[in-house]
């Protein structure tokens, strides 16, 4: 019994001294702090830019607008109108948008491709009928967050631009 016991003890010092090949080195962890991943130290910011439109009929009550930096095609794009300013505080709605009137609806509406946004109106309304506070003179936040940071969204208030201003690290606006 004492034989079998000294064999198994050698063996099993044999084993667990035993050193193999290192293996191919890991990818850094998910830094569960700041939500970022640390692969290569680098820091994902979204790209952001304020615009004031016009719309009208010789635009189609439409404009394209590029972005004027890369946006990959799995990147998010948000847009913020500035629905008013109470106290000097501005009051940021995420669009779509809508405004009831008697005779229809309005929504400021958006869609987006890798290389421009297009903010246009809908709705049922007739756009002519419309006073210009409702079409000039309108202004945009637009907000494109990297793809690799979509997940992170799931538990963010998107229509609260100040949350997503901070959760993306956005300080200020660049007007165009």
């Amino acid at each position: 019994m004492k034989r079998i016991l000294t064999v198994i003890s050698v063996v099993a010092l044999l084993l667990t001294s035993c050193e193999g090949p290192q293996g191919p080195p890991g990818r850094d962890g998910f830094n569960g702090f700041d939500g970022f991943d640390g692969a290569d130290g680098g820091l994902i910011v979204s790209s952001a830019f304020e615009i004031e439109v016009n719309f009208n009929a010789a635009n189609n009550y439409e404009i394209f607008e590029p972005y004027g930096f890369e946006v990959f095609p799995s990147d998010v794009t948000l847009v913020y109108i500035l629905w008013d300013t109470i106290d000097g505080q501005d009051i940021w709605r995420l669009t779509p948008q809508n405004v009831f009137f008697n005779t229809g609806i309005l929504t400021y509406n958006f869609d987006f491709t890798q290389s421009d946004v297009r903010l246009f109106l809908d709705g049922t309304i007739d756009f002519a009928t419309l006073d210009p506070s409702y079409t000039q003179n309108q202004i945009f936040r637009i907000v494109v967050v990297p793809a690799d940071n979509v997940d992170g969204l799931k538990n963010l208030d998107i229509s609260d631009i100040e949350s997503v201003m901070t959760y993306r690290k956005v300080e200020s606006f660049k007007k165009k």
